[in-house]
């Protein structure tokens, strides 16, 4: 369980989570635009989508399981025609709150079986109350996928405005406000927080800090450790003694 005041700038997974509010209250920015979510809630994001999170009033405490795309592409593959799934951010439905109560006790017993089934059945309430396909705009146009392209490829790399606005065909302004507006953040900020995505990739690789924010492309370990607390909440140090004590 997570519990903090800390305010989240807005970043991506690269996987589903679903997760539920235990205590307090939160407000973010999501697929759907402000959402607000208080106990009892549950919590839901979708691969590659920006969001953030500030609390109301205090802290707030929440539990959230993060799923690879894979995994939920092949329980739902029966159910679901399209390969992919795109789920309401916050759902106020005590028996999608009960499942996914039910989900975290069956992670704690080991039992493979019975944590596929508590998983199968919050994906079939998700599909049939919290699926918003077809209610959404395309993530972006041709010409901002060629920058969000080029930053996921290479986000350890330096590049320009200027140079991230020719491989688009765009000038510098277009690009600024076409990526805010389609993206939800500026380029700067995408870049940093997908940065921050490769630190938390090379920790749970074992590599040190120092090294992560090196390969990472950040200028030294003290700009990383300022900007991964920022965005994740705690410090690489705290994050990657975490992954040691999981697993």
């Amino acid at each position: 369980m997570l519990h903090s005041d800390h305010a989240f700038p807005r970043h991506s997974h690269d996987t589903y989570g679903i997760g539920i509010m235990v205590s307090g209250a939160q407000r973010s920015w999501s697929v759907v635009g402000q959402v607000e979510a208080q106990a009892g809630d549950v919590v839901m994001v979708n691969p590659g989508e920006m969001h953030d999170g500030s609390p109301i009033g205090g802290a707030r405490g929440w539990r959230i399981i993060y799923i690879d795309p894979p995994v939920v592409r092949r329980a739902i593959a029966d159910d679901v025609a399209e390969a992919d799934l795109t789920i309401k951010p916050v759902a106020r439905d005590p028996r999608l709150g009960a499942n996914v109560a039910r989900l975290f006790g069956a992670l704690g017993t080991g039992d493979a079986l019975l944590t596929e089934e508590c998983l199968a059945r919050c994906l079939m309430l998700v599909i049939e109350s919290h699926d918003i396909r077809g209610r959404r705009k395309p993530i972006a146009s041709p010409s901002i996928m060629r920058a969000l392209e080029r930053l996921d490829d290479a986000p350890n790399t330096a590049v320009s405005l200027q140079e991230l606005a020719r491989c688009c065909g765009m000038t510098r302004f277009q690009l600024v406000r076409g990526f805010a507006r389609e993206v939800g953040t500026t380029p700067h900020a995408y870049l940093i927080q997908r940065r921050v995505r490769l630190v938390r990739q090379l920790l749970a690789g074992g590599a040190a800090p120092a090294d992560a924010a090196m390969r990472a492309g950040f200028s030294d370990q003290a700009h990383m450790t300022r900007v991964f607390t920022r965005h994740v909440g705690i410090t690489p140090g705290r994050y990657r003694r975490g992954l040691k004590s999981a697993g």
